[in-house]
């Protein structure tokens, strides 16, 4: 049975001024929780180069925290756009589409791109995009400064879409926890990965992680309740987890419907002994 996917958006608006100002956004030294309740419009950005077109800066670099990447949200209007979005020659980037259409150029070739759209952007390439479209244009955008290697090339870009990959069965799971993995994980010229974890009602994650890697998750669909150093926090599509390394991890799947989250991690690379 082909089960639909759906992809969370950023409500945008403002509260009413009756709402109670408490929610469930919190900031910790292991890690940030932002509802999707919090991304309203009064929280957006403006970025230099682009044109009507807004963002949700929901991490960014800081010192003793999270330190690897930046993951935007960005919403852009019919006839918006940029034609040099990355500021940082060095920096690579991945875009994912969550709601409407819109036009990517990148090395002097035109990709339409939908909800579902996977973009790999390296560093020191020439892109741009625009939404020559009626209604908003809505996608991620994850940024890192690019570590290379002697010997290694840079990774080349590519499109791809959600639906052209495979998820990959964790072992012994019979399909309840899959990651869906956009590029091969034995390719060390990658030093970023950007995945889509799914898990069917019931799946779980059994024993908290702890690792290296500092992630970025955002619940593209479906609910769940996601171990996050000490606390249990349930959450829900558009909401955003901010991890530093090591901060233990698990979840389990809740609800009718399949639990899925757009998640970042640095990898491949020795760690700096520089802070």
């Amino acid at each position: 049975m082909t089960q639909t996917r759906t992809y969370a958006l950023p409500p945008g608006g403002l509260l009413p001024q009756a709402t109670r100002a408490r929610d469930r956004a919190v900031f910790t030294d292991a890690y940030a929780f932002i509802p999707a309740s919090t991304m309203s419009d009064i929280v957006t950005s403006l970025l230099p180069g682009w044109t009507r077109t807004r963002a949700w800066i929901i991490a960014r670099p800081l010192s003793g925290f999270a330190e690897t990447f930046a993951q935007y949200i960005v919403e852009v209007s019919q006839h918006g756009g940029a034609t040099d979005p990355e500021p940082d020659a060095g920096a690579e980037a991945v875009l994912f589409v969550v709601g409407g259409l819109g036009t990517l150029t990148m090395n002097g070739t035109e990709y339409d791109l939908r909800p579902g759209s996977y973009v790999y952007i390296p560093p020191a390439t020439g892109w741009k995009i625009d939404n020559p479209h009626t209604g908003e244009f809505t996608f991620h955008w994850i940024r890192k400064r690019y570590e290379p290697v002697p010997g290694l090339d840079a990774p080349e870009a590519f499109v791809t879409h959600d639906d052209d990959v495979t998820p990959d069965a964790m072992p012994d799971t019979n399909g309840a926890w899959a990651t869906s993995r956009f590029v091969d994980t034995n390719d060390l010229r990658h030093d970023m990965h950007v995945t889509i974890v799914t898990f069917q009602p019931g799946g779980i994650i059994p024993f908290a992680e702890t690792h290296v890697m500092e992630h970025g998750l955002y619940v593209l669909q479906g609910r769940g309740n996601y171990l996050l150093n000490q606390d249990w926090v349930e959450v829900e599509p558009g909401d955003f987890m901010w991890l530093r390394a090591f901060c233990p991890q698990a979840c389990y799947a809740a609800g009718a419907e399949p639990f899925r989250y757009l998640l970042y991690k640095d990898v491949n690379r020795h760690p700096s002994l520089t802070l």
